[in-house]
């Protein structure tokens, strides 16, 4: 058995199509404990070290102003940060979350059924779930100061 946390972020585009209690409806039946939640503006400093590990990307800096809800206009900028901790959390709100592409995602999950791709191409994915081990550690520490989280 492996307790572990992950973040999840729920991004500008679920923001401004008001999809905020759906996703967490989602995770919270998923079996998992929601052990911090907050809304934060997000930065370019934070975005950046963030997304760190694609800077090299061609669509780094798409992600950027992604989440900083620049495609969206969001009202001071605003996402909801959560962790969530459980026996093998990081895969399954992997698993409930889908595919980074939505129309790769199966239907079930909440890419594959809140998610589009907009017609400028980008992906609104709605969340974003941390990947492994190693990333929850990092992204963690990045949004969340110790004393924010309830265990």
């Amino acid at each position: 058995m492996s307790i572990e946390k992950t973040l999840i972020l729920i991004k500008p585009d679920a923001i401004f199509r008001k999809l905020t209690g759906l996703v967490l409806y989602r995770l919270d039946n998923a079996g998992f404990e929601m052990i911090a939640a907050k809304t934060v503006s997000v930065t370019e400093e934070l975005a950046r070290k963030h997304y760190e590990a694609l800077k090299d990307k061609p669509f780094f800096e798409e992600l950027v102003k992604f989440i900083m809800g620049k495609f969206h206009n969001i009202p001071r900028n605003r996402i909801l940060a959560l962790i969530y901790k459980g026996e093998n959390a990081i895969q399954g709100v992997r698993e409930i979350v889908g595919a980074t592409n939505p129309e790769d995602a199966m239907p079930h999950t909440i890419r594959g059924s809140l998610g589009k791709i907009s017609t400028k191409g980008l992906f609104e994915n709605v969340v974003h779930a941390s990947g492994n081990r190693e990333d929850a550690e990092r992204e963690i520490k990045l949004w969340f100061n110790p004393e924010e989280i309830i265990e």
